[in-house]
């Protein structure tokens, strides 16, 4: 069987999806050749250049950097539809008509390469008829593949077979999917708006009608379904801001129009308030306004009664937040539907309906109830699925009371709930999740994509997942392994909260080290996101109190070593990072052998937010890094490449992905970019058995280092002088920059000197300790504590 192969992805669209599914391909290394409409005047391209210039204006940013635009041709159906042949991938993604979709295929079919695979991504289209429009030849390679928005950030893609597509071709698709761009994927059955919007835009409609008919305000219904019950913080109302109110409504349309006999039907309606704010315009987060508004600071907030918009404020009845405050979600739910305050009933009632939802239409619309649950977790953001919340409560005792509500008509519908219910304790069980279809348990998919997957998303009640054997533990972090991964090469975890990075995880990295020299090939540092947010800063603050700056620089010094035993271990040391890697994260990262870095990485040294500078040898590796490049460059002046190193480190930037990092310098350009961040364990015992089986050796410690010195501190107080002058940055910050600027230029020393790694260290150590002595460092620490947010005094 020849190997699926995609060098070059064609996209139909330039609107919002195609231009950001255009972007993600880029993001992965793939050209891209992007589709539209010629214009009727001027340049041809113009309606796909504009949307491209867009890409970088877009907050979130759908380019994992900006120069992965250069990825992305422009091309229109004019004069372009000839280079179609030169993609294996076709995505279809333009606006949400049947007759324009056909109209498109008669005329790109002619010129596809022999054996591309077509897609059309589509929210709820029938894919049969859409299959419909493609010559019979082509039909086995025809599929639907729905993105959801954000592209780049939303993990969830259905995948919707015709009668006719090939099974081999799904899999693979799949395969490419979920390794190469990161995704996280449901197989759909072709019904009206798939899995994940069949059931999200339900639970929206449920939520609008209990909004209604217990009289709360749309700020107070925000407040009860964000996280407090395992939703986004966006809620319902702000969701459908941020999605577009006529998104929205063309979705509840597609209900409408297509599911005449499901038992909800009289339900699928936008309410008159929400189709008189689409009337005027006013389409939510992308028009400024909509059910939610800015002015000035002041969020605004429709107010249905006065038919105006008011500041939102709403309040949680105490009753109801101390209720949600319970761990015990049987309890939870039994006292909720008890409780007789609107809120409470709003509450029980919105999860009664999409339970009885979910269990009616389980047969039609998924192949189990995991892929249910897992849809609704990828694509709209909850904590649980719908079945995973049930079974949690108490499945026989939920089911009574469904069934209860639904005979005494509190329930949105008058349908039983089907026999299986009763029959059952639950959906997800070890052996896998039940099939309504089949009336069986399902299995997980077998393809062989997902062996890379060591640690996937389970669902409650699924068999749960082999945490490995332990070598060593201390308060701080875990030494352990996967015999059947590779026995010999070690895993470090940190145990911390938030994996801070404290005396105690020092403590264990030495040890770590140590006994991974001694007994093991390798040693990876791995962990669920965030990989480490720095230094313990409670532990510092309180030090900084008693006046314990001694015992401070003592810490900082074992900080040094450690990262430098990580630096010169005698076995590769891989990290592999997922989500935050800040401060010392970002230093244990740098000091790394090698690293394996997840797409949604974000790397920084970010110690300046509060009032300090990089001291566990990031400042050396920054310095480190431009003797290195000053070698190759005519002259041999280090400067220049201190200069972006200082910027980086005095305004505390963030790599906003893993290319970003290593662009930055957090990482290198071998280091490995991982789009899906279940592989990333995988990839990095892999890594680390390569680079042993290669004969890695670390580098010699002690070699010299030329320095910027003296003139390279004098020039980065110039740009500092010109940015107090212009009220940019406060006195105190331009105290923290110069002591990050003396750090990165090796000291006060002759410009160009040779200084050793250990003497940079030992600069960016003191000037830490002397910034920890200010009253105004002091008080950065301390608002960061309470707030979370970085202070500017």
């Amino acid at each position: 069987m020849s190997k699926f192969i995609i060098r070059k992805v064609a996209v139909l669209g330039a609107g919002v999806m195609g231009a950001q599914i255009a972007a993600h391909c880029a993001n992965a290394d793939v050209p891209v050749i992007l589709f539209d409409l010629a214009a009727k005047d001027g340049d041809a391209n113009a309606v796909i250049n504009k949307a491209l210039a867009g890409l970088k204006k877009l907050d979130p940013a759908p380019l994992a950097a900006r120069d992965r635009a250069q990825h992305i041709e422009a091309a229109n159906y004019d004069s372009d539809l000839a280079r179609l042949g030169e993609c294996d991938l076709v995505i279809e993604a333009i606006a949400e008509k049947m007759e324009w979709k056909l109209d498109l295929y008669a005329k790109v079919a002619p010129h596809l390469k022999a054996g591309a695979v077509f897609a059309s991504n589509t929210s709820g289209l029938p894919i049969n008829a859409l299959a419909a429009g493609m010559p019979d030849a082509r039909r086995s390679r025809f599929c639907g593949i729905h993105f959801f928005n954000p592209p780049r950030y939303m993990p969830l893609v259905e995948l919707i077979a015709t009668a006719d597509t090939d099974p081999v071709t799904l899999d693979n698709l799949e395969t490419w999917l979920t390794s190469r761009l990161g995704k996280s994927i449901v197989r759909a059955k072709d019904t009206p708006n798939f899995v994940a919007n069949r059931v999200g835009v339900f639970s929206i409609l449920a939520v609008m009608h209990h909004t209604a008919r217990l009289g709360l305000t749309f700020d107070e219904v925000d407040l009860l379904t964000g996280p407090r019950i395992g939703r986004p913080r966006s809620a319902t109302f702000r969701t459908a801001d941020v999605v577009g109110l006529d998104t929205l409504a063309h979705v509840v349309g597609t209900m409408q129009a297509t599911l005449a006999d499901d038992p909800w039907h009289a339900h699928f309606r936008t309410p008159d308030w929400l189709q008189a704010l689409i009337a005027k315009g006013a389409l939510g987060q992308k028009t400024r306004a909509g059910i939610y508004r800015k002015e000035g600071r002041k969020i605004m907030v429709l107010d249905l009664a006065h038919q105006d918009y008011r500041e939102s404020g709403a309040e949680m009845f105490p009753d109801v937040d101390d209720i949600l405050s319970l761990r015990n979600p049987a309890e939870k739910f039994a006292r909720l539907a008890a409780h007789p305050h609107p809120q409470a009933q709003f509450l029980w009632s919105i999860f009664r309906d999409v339970f009885h939802y979910c269990a009616v239409h389980l047969g039609a619309i998924a192949d189990n109830a995991r892929d249910v649950d897992l849809a609704m977790r990828w694509g709209f953001g909850w904590a649980q699925g719908p079945f995973e919340t049930w079974q949690a409560a108490g499945w026989a005792d939920i089911a009574t009371m469904v069934k209860e509500d639904i005979e005494h008509g509190r329930a949105m519908s008058d349908v039983p709930l089907p026999a299986w219910v009763f029959e059952r304790e639950g959906v997800h069980a070890a052996e896998g999740s039940f099939s309504a279809e089949a009336s069986v348990l399902k299995p997980r998919s077998t393809l062989g994509v997902y062996q890379r997957q060591l640690y996937p998303d389970r669902v409650l009640g699924e068999a749960p997942d082999d945490r490995g054997e332990t070598l060593w533990e201390n308060a701080g972090l875990r030494l352990w392994r996967r015999p059947d991964q590779d026995g010999r090469i070690g895993i470090v975890s940190l145990t911390s909260k938030k994996h801070a990075i404290g005396d105690e995880v020092l403590d264990g990295m030495l040890e770590a080290i140590e006994r991974a020299e001694a007994d093991l090939d390798g040693l990876v540092l791995w962990n669920d996101a965030p990989f480490a947010v720095g230094a313990n800063l409670q532990q510092v603050g309180e030090a900084c109190r008693a006046g314990q700056f001694d015992m401070l620089e003592q810490v900082v010094a074992k900080f040094q070593r450690t990262s430098m035993a990580i630096k010169h271990a005698q076995v590769p040391v891989v990290a592999a990072v997922q989500g935050m890697a800040l401060g010392g994260g970002c230093e244990f990262v740098m000091h790394a052998a090698h690293r394996v870095l997840a797409l949604e990485s974000y790397v920084g040294l970010v110690e300046a937010g509060v009032g300090l500078i990089p001291a566990g040898g990031g400042s050396k590796e920054f310095a480190l890094q431009a003797h290195v490049m000053a070698q190759r460059a005519a002259g041999g002046d280090v400067f220049p490449y201190i200069q972006n190193a200082f910027q980086t480190i005095a305004m505390a930037t963030v790599a906003k992905s893993g290319i970003e990092a290593v662009q930055l310098g957090f990482g290198r350009a071998a280091d490995d970019i991982v789009f899906n961040a279940h592989e990333l364990l995988y990839v990095a015992i892999r890594r680390a058995r390569a680079m042993a089986e290669a004969g890695w050796r670390s580098s010699l410690p002690g070699s010299a280092v030329k320095v910027a010195g003296r003139n390279g501190i004098a020039t980065c107080e110039l740009m500092l002088v010109n940015m107090a002058e212009g009220g940019f940055i406060s006195e105190h910050d331009y105290k923290v920059a110069k002591a990050a600027a003396t750090a990165l230029c090796g000291g006060e020393v002759d410009t160009n000197a040779r200084v050793s790694e250990q003497w940079i260290l030992d600069v960016e150590r003191a000037q830490f300790v002397e910034l920890l002595k200010t009253e105004k460092t002091q008080k950065r620490i301390q608002y960061m504590l309470e707030t979370g947010k970085p202070l500017r005094n």
